[in-house]
């Protein structure tokens, strides 16, 4: 199950949009900004139908 979600860059303040895979459960991952390219941790939290998405520098 695919969903997208908006998100800030947290070093150029850009909105970029995320595709969440939540079929795969809870996820911590790397991707670079669409805009600035520099990289960007991801951590997917999954239960049930409900899911949270927290982006962060890697400095954080």
């Amino acid at each position: 199950m695919l969903e997208t979600e908006p998100y800030t860059c947290p070093y150029c303040g850009e909105l970029a949009e995320a595709v969440l895979d939540l079929s795969a459960g809870d996820q911590d991952y790397i991707e670079d900004c669409p805009v600035c390219c520099r990289p960007i941790n991801f951590e997917l939290q999954v239960h049930g139908d409900e899911w949270m998405l927290n982006v962060r520098s890697e400095n954080e």
